[in-house]
């Protein structure tokens, strides 16, 4: 996907803070919530995304520690959806 594309679906205010399923071309589909910290626009510029899975989702609510998120090539997306 293009980040034209992530960016229309995300800029969706329902979608900020939220979980979605990110679909990917060559591996299981990861549900978590895309981060906008201070390097979001520069990562967004080459199609990178920082994402924190469901399954630490709760431990980066208390801790708010990027270190929990992996970096996504948005390439690699083939769509997203809600839950």
């Amino acid at each position: 996907m293009t980040p034209e594309m992530i960016e229309k679906f995300l800029n969706n205010p329902a979608r900020k803070k939220v979980p979605v399923n990110i679909h990917f071309k060559q591996r299981n589909t990861v549900k978590g919530v895309f981060l906008r910290t201070n390097d979001y626009n520069d990562l967004k510029a080459k199609n990178f995304w920082r994402i924190v899975s469901d399954s630490k989702l709760e431990e980066w609510e208390r801790t708010q520690d990027n270190t929990l998120a992996r970096i996504f090539n948005g390439a690699e997306f083939t769509r997203l959806s809600e839950n």
